[in-house]
């Protein structure tokens, strides 16, 4: 028996919709990951691009456990000396961009490498409930209602 190794041809991608209202961004953020390299497929091959293109609405309405929301931190350096800076999860979801939440989980639980770089442009997040891929006819998968966890309660 062979050991079976998918060619980039042979790659058959599907889109799936997922809405992140409620839902708690780190438990999100690794079924994404998991999608986007394919790790779900029986024909997972570690260096071939045959993960599904995954699209996240409604990513500012992400709740975090615990006291994450106002204490969690996100580092970023400008590359000037002493150029550290830093903001809350609570800024970043109110500010102008709150989808870098997500993009920020899902990202740093991809490997890294140029294979995870282009495997991560299979990734659509929105802010609110709109997107523009209704012409690919996205699946939907309710992830909060997988596990009791995924969905933030009170």
């Amino acid at each position: 028996m062979k050991t079976f190794s998918q060619k980039p041809a042979e790659v058959e991608k599907k889109w799936i919709l997922i809405d992140a209202e409620g839902v708690v961004p780190g438990r999100l953020a690794s079924f994404v990951a998991s999608r986007l390299r394919g790790k779900h497929k029986p024909t997972f091959t570690p260096h071939v691009d045959d993960g599904d293109n995954v699209i996240i609405i409604n990513a500012e309405k992400v709740t975090f456990t615990g006291k994450k929301f106002t204490d969690k931190i996100y580092y970023w350096h400008t590359g000037y000396p002493g150029g550290i800076k830093e903001r809350t999860a609570r800024a970043i979801i109110e500010g102008k961009f709150p989808e870098r939440v997500m993009e920020k989980a899902v990202e740093r639980m991809m490997p890294g490498g140029p294979l995870s770089r282009r495997q991560m442009k299979n990734l659509y997040v929105y802010a609110g409930p709109d997107h523009k891929q209704e012409a690919q006819q996205p699946e939907t998968v309710d992830f909060a209602a997988m596990n009791s966890k995924n969905k933030r309660s009170a």
